[in-house]
């Protein structure tokens, strides 16, 4: 307590002498000077630690820094994927026939009505991503109707991506023929053309990547994204797909391994990229009016603390 009640009075001494500098340079200077001191003085005390403990024989402590991710609050609905009741329910689930190999995934993109040219053209990039797609015009039909002729075709999964004010704003992902439903906010659509440098996508099946779906929600998203990819990815094509769940935005990337020699592995992007927050989870298929919800983001109610996160 000495210790920190020390400090912070050197420091208000600090800061008060540097206000005393009235002119704008000199005093930025002199702040410049004082950071450059302290920062060589926990040089000096990291030197010294590290010191000591060589000459007793001991390992210096890594200190872990203190993350949102890491300071988590603790979920009662975390999966442990060995858990059986976990594998139990994975069995008799809706895409249950999708893991257990029983049906290949035929995938059916399309818009709300009259789309804007930057959704046709996020349509046409996720139909490059994702093989077995297909991408239909609505021509102002209904969904149900769109759904019923999906049904009768063997189609396994609908992407219905909406937009507001010329940019996409919203993407439906409905896995058929029995749900579930998810709805997602769709934001930072960014199209490969507007990427650096930029790879050209082959039709190679990409190899598919879920990082951090950790809940039971979670895992259920996770899973209805891993359905509309094909089971054996062909590894030889080097393509891969990403989902990486980072408090609860979904940041999808698209990349090609590029292996520069026996030891060292770098990424080529090939796009689009963008982010998805999810808003509900709905029982069955699309259903705006009489659809069963098993889980709706409530942001007043739900998002009352920066460490609480749902997938």
């Amino acid at each position: 307590m000495a210790d920190s009640t020390k400090e912070s009075m050197e420091n208000s001494e600090e800061v008060s002498t540097d206000f005393r500098i009235k002119n704008k340079f000199r005093r930025r200077e002199h702040f410049k000077k004082l950071k450059r001191e302290k920062t060589k003085m926990k040089l000096k005390e990291r030197q010294k630690k590290k010191r000591e403990a060589k000459k007793s024989g001991k390992e210096v402590e890594k200190q872990i820094p203190k993350t949102i991710e890491n300071m988590r609050v603790p979920d009662e609905t975390m999966v442990n994927l060995e858990d059986e009741e976990v594998i139990a329910d994975e069995t008799t689930d809706e895409l249950a026939s999708y893991f257990n190999r029983e049906s290949a995934p035929k995938v059916l993109i399309t818009t709300s009505d009259r789309p804007r040219m930057r959704s046709y053209l996020f349509c046409q990039r996720l139909k490059d991503i994702i093989p077995n797609s297909f991408y239909y015009y609505r021509r102002g039909l209904d969904l149900k109707k769109v759904i019923k002729q999906m049904k009768a075709k063997d189609f396994t999964d609908l992407i219905v991506v909406n937009d507001d004010r010329k940019i996409p704003n919203g993407l439906v992902l409905s896995h058929l023929p029995d749900g579930p439903t998810a709805h997602f906010r769709l934001s930072n659509v960014i199209l490969p053309k507007e990427i650096k440098r930029v790879g050209k996508t082959t039709y190679h099946q990409p190899e598919v990547i879920l990082n951090n779906f950790n809940t039971r929600l979670g895992h259920t998203i996770g899973r209805m994204l891993a359905a509309i990819f094909p089971h054996d990815p062909q590894f030889h094509g080097r393509r891969v797909a990403t989902f990486h769940n980072q408090r609860d935005y979904i940041f999808f990337r698209h990349h090609r391994y590029q292996f520069r020699n026996q030891k060292k592995v770098g990424l080529h992007e090939l796009g689009p990229r963008f982010t998805l927050k999810l808003r509900s989870l709905q029982k069955g298929t699309f259903d705006s009016k009489y659809g069963e919800y098993e889980w709706v983001h409530k942001r007043h109610e739900m998002d009352t603390s920066r460490r609480k996160f749902h997938l």
